[in-house]
């Protein structure tokens, strides 16, 4: 048998017990896919990462990400999980790190501040589409148990990815959003039509941080709602832009979210995305991190 050192780590916050939970076990080669994935069932977070050797000489190493259900291509509170648990087990000073992932090789910049770090991720490929169909719309606003008069009129429903692709669904009144009891049995369904695991609803704070309110539901991968999500956050920053919902200055823009608030794990993150000729062009999602507790497997 082999010792794994193992990590939950809570993302996007400095308390813990709050932000969103994410398992890591740091030295996971020896492991297989399904000891992977039964670990990843047996911690029960939204994501459990494994960071792994990679495979390329252009990554420094490798990092799986598996829902207690399923392997998914990337995470981002589980990616700011894993290289915060690492720096702390390795004292890194600040430096940045090539992640090999299924959607790329994406670098991570290592923030070192005092003693603690922060963690900067930089996502992969953008893809922000056209608005859904009015069929679908449509199911999503009754799925959500909400009403035409809730939206947004300015923000279209829309699918938006930077790896892992997520419905933008923004709302006019933070009551409304807390307020949310969607119907799952429908989102999945819908998901299944749509290709897309995620949907996220917003608010749209003007002329106040934090600009965004939101909360995320993902049934289809297990995930009833997950407290504070990189992977929906990022392509949001995108979305915004793409949709001209925000002002910018040309080349860059970021801004400030908090999520969780409504399930009492609220945490925070910087979203910075980098503009051209009023396209987006990379996102990067900053956020901080504290270890909940740490132990040992032997498998």
């Amino acid at each position: 048998m082999k010792k794994y050192n193992l990590y939950q780590v809570d993302a996007f916050t400095k308390n813990r017990l709050e932000g969103n939970p994410a398992g890591v076990i740091t030295n996971a080669d020896g492991l297989s896919d399904c000891q992977m994935q039964q670990l990843a069932r047996e911690l029960n977070n939204s994501e459990t990462a494994f960071i792994c050797k990679s495979t390329t000489n252009e990554a420094d190493f490798r990092v799986r990400f598996f829902t207690p259900t399923a392997e998914v291509p990337i995470c981002g509170h589980a990616t700011i999980g894993a290289h915060y648990a690492n720096a702390v087990e390795h004292n890194l000073e600040s430096q940045t790190i090539k992640q090999e992932t299924q959607v790329g090789i994406l670098p991570i910049d290592i923030v070192k501040d005092k003693d603690d770090y922060k963690i900067i991720m930089t996502q992969g490929n953008i893809s922000v589409a056209k608005p859904l169909e009015t069929q679908y719309v449509n199911q999503i606003i009754t799925a959500l148990g909400l009403s035409k008069e809730d939206l947004n009129v300015r923000a279209p429903i829309a699918i938006a990815s930077t790896g892992h692709y997520k419905v933008m669904i923004c709302i006019r009144d933070n009551n409304t959003l807390n307020d949310l009891q969607p119907n799952l049995e429908l989102l999945k369904a819908i998901s299944e039509h749509i290709n897309c695991n995620g949907f996220y609803v917003f608010t749209l704070n003007a002329e106040a941080q934090p600009l965004i309110h939101g909360r995320m539901f993902a049934p289809i991968s297990g995930i009833s709602e997950d407290p504070v999500t990189g992977n929906a956050n990022g392509p949001l920053g995108a979305y915004l832009v793409k949709y001209d919902l925000v002002k910018t200055n040309d080349s860059f823009f970021e801004f400030e979210i908090i999520q969780g608030e409504k399930i009492n794990r609220p945490g925070k993150m910087i979203v910075q995305v980098d503009i051209v000729n009023n396209e987006p062009v990379k996102v990067k999602i900053i956020g901080n991190a504290t270890i909940a507790f740490q132990s040992e497997i032997y498998l």
